[in-house]
């Protein structure tokens, strides 16, 4: 036993007990639970072997169940493991929240040193002069757009004033005194009040002058209700 090589960190005690228990531990890939009360198994069974000791193996046991691949196979169903991969019992609600919290915790810390890393990679980058912020643009008006060359600016003229409007001129109709002087299809006026109504000549009658106006009606006007 004087002759065995000496296990000099936990890292390599865990890839030890890989070897010696597959069926339980393991060096990559996610972790099976391991059964309460364990260490005391592993005592009896590797006392002597490696040179190792309860302190040895008390490390290597505290990291393993604290790594992430562990803490992922701590879930709700799953069974805990012996040395020979022998199912002992299924784990506990609470201790499926205790790993949960652990991982979260284990991420928080991981994330806070990245940022704390960053922040002093920027620190040393500016104390050195490799970083500088960039000075602000500023932003210039838009120039006007330019006219086009051997273009004549036309002068502005104003519009001329509007002209006063002029009242409509009052038609002037010459009565017919002379039925004898009408002849059929001749365009009058037929009068209606103070209004004139364009007609044309159908019949000339004793009684007076049939007419059909520009709505289609027809009537018979006496002389003095008639226009040129």
């Amino acid at each position: 036993m004087e002759n065995q090589p000496k296990l000099n960190s936990s890292k390599e005690v865990i890839a030890f007990l890989s070897e010696r228990f597959p069926h339980c531990f393991s060096a990559e890939g996610e972790a099976r639970p391991l059964k309460i009360g364990i260490f005391q198994d592993l005592v009896a069974r590797v006392e002597g072997e490696m040179n190792l000791s309860k302190t040895q193996l008390r490390s290597a046991l505290r990291l393993y169940t604290s790594s992430w691949r562990y803490l992922y196979g701590i879930k709700a169903g799953a069974a805990r493991v012996d040395l020979d991969g022998n199912p002992c019992g299924v784990l506990d609600e609470q201790h499926v929240e205790h790993a949960r919290k652990q991982l979260e915790e284990a991420k928080a810390r991981v994330q806070a040193q990245r940022a704390e890393q960053q922040a002093k990679k920027r620190e040393a980058a500016i104390a050195a002069g490799e970083t500088e912020e960039a000075p602000r643009r500023e932003r210039k008006p838009r120039p006007a757009p330019r006219r086009k060359e051997n273009s004549e600016r036309k002068p502005r003229t104003d519009k001329p004033a509007a002209k006063p409007q002029r009242a409509p001129r009052e038609e002037r109709h010459t009565p017919v005194s002379d039925l004898s002087a009408l002849t059929v299809g001749q365009n009058l006026k037929v009068k209606a009040g103070n209004n004139a109504m364009d007609a044309t000549v159908l019949e000339i009658t004793k009684d007076g002058v049939r007419v059909q106006l520009t709505s289609g009606m027809s009537m018979i006007v006496r002389a003095e209700h008639l226009m040129f």
